[in-house]
């Protein structure tokens, strides 16, 4: 990579006005779509309400409602040891007061993820609509939202907001305390979903191929969810957002003049496509994982461009080179 070059080009980015998010295709009638009524199931509250004295019979009592959790036997010494010692756990009990105080009522998440999974079933018929689970994981920041066949499990202790001091406590940057908001708990579930539908082809070595990969799982979040903000299907901050959107012709500038596309380079994907504050070797300012937003824009044009391509089919497409050409990306300077 001609660096000195690379960094006084970024240096002088001069704002432009940018791509507008475009999604015709998404915007698809979804109101007779069937779905099971859609329900948070709260094991993070019904299983601190078990009374620690009687922990056996407490458990049975809910059992038939979080199998999930609780299918071993409830007659296992070291599992009820295991679990009281959970349950008496300081901070786990600290994580779970300001759950039960700040999650209330979660009706607006419930029919946010009503429209998830009706866009879900619209694309993908054939697949279940996951059961909701919430529960308190004692700050297991990595995996917020977890899969498991057709059951969902939401770590509500992981969406306490950016000023919930234990996170900072926990040594958390403060990029990473931005998005642990109410708002990214929809997102967050959907590129869950996603990953469980499509898992990206990390054998395909080129910046292109990689951008494209990462460029396709985006799209179909925006797929599940056509009405969620870009930027919290990007997750990104509002002014990050902006910031790549008024440059994006630039930066792909800086990519094609500096022959980085075809590059298999370690070093450059992970500067284009790791998370942090910001992308390496550009401006604070900037948002990281730019190769992600690169690549959602040459996966929509390919898109809107190719209609009769489907959204399964455009998970099986292989040949990146041959996305780029019939994309007939060009971003707006």
């Amino acid at each position: 990579m001609k660096k000195d070059y690379f960094t006084l080009l970024i240096l002088l980015l001069v704002l432009g006005t940018g791509c507008n998010w475009k999604k015709e295709r998404l915007n698809v009638d979804v109101s007779d779509i069937k779905i099971p009524d859609v329900k948070i199931h709260r094991y993070d509250l019904d299983l601190f309400n078990v009374p620690l004295a009687d922990l056996e019979n407490g458990l049975r009592s809910i059992q038939h409602q979080y199998y999930f959790f609780l299918g071993t036997d409830l007659k296992n010494s070291i599992k009820l040891a295991e679990m009281k010692a959970y349950l008496l756990n300081p901070r786990n009990i600290d994580f779970q007061k300001a759950v039960k105080i700040k999650y209330k009522d979660l009706s607006k998440p419930e029919k946010d993820f009503a429209e998830l999974f009706r866009h879900y079933k619209y694309y993908f018929p054939d697949r279940k609509i996951p059961r909701v689970y919430s529960y308190i994981s004692g700050g297991d920041y990595e995996n917020p939202v977890q899969m498991a066949d057709s059951v969902m499990i939401i770590a509500l202790d992981t969406y306490l907001g950016k000023t919930f001091t234990p996170y900072f406590a926990d040594g958390l940057p403060v990029y990473k305390a931005e998005r642990m908001t109410s708002e990214h708990i929809v997102p967050d579930a959907a590129r869950e979903l996603v990953n469980s539908i499509y898992s990206p082809d990390l054998s395909r070595i080129t910046l292109l191929d990689r951008m494209i990969e990462t460029g396709k799982q985006l799209y179909l979040v925006k797929a599940l969810l056509p009405a969620t903000p870009a930027y919290l299907v990007l997750d990104y901050s509002l002014q990050k957002y902006e910031w790549i959107k008024k440059n994006e012709s630039h930066v792909w500038a800086a990519i094609i003049e500096n022959r980085m596309l075809f590059s298999s380079s370690g070093e450059l994907i992970r500067i284009f496509l790791a998370d942090g504050p910001c992308t390496q070797d550009f401006t604070a300012e900037s948002p990281p994982r730019i190769g992600e937003w690169i690549g959602l824009q040459i996966v929509t044009a390919y898109m809107e461009k190719n209609p009769d391509v489907s959204i399964p089919e455009l998970m099986k497409e292989k040949d990146s080179q041959r996305m780029l050409s019939l994309s007939g990306y060009k971003p707006e300077k």
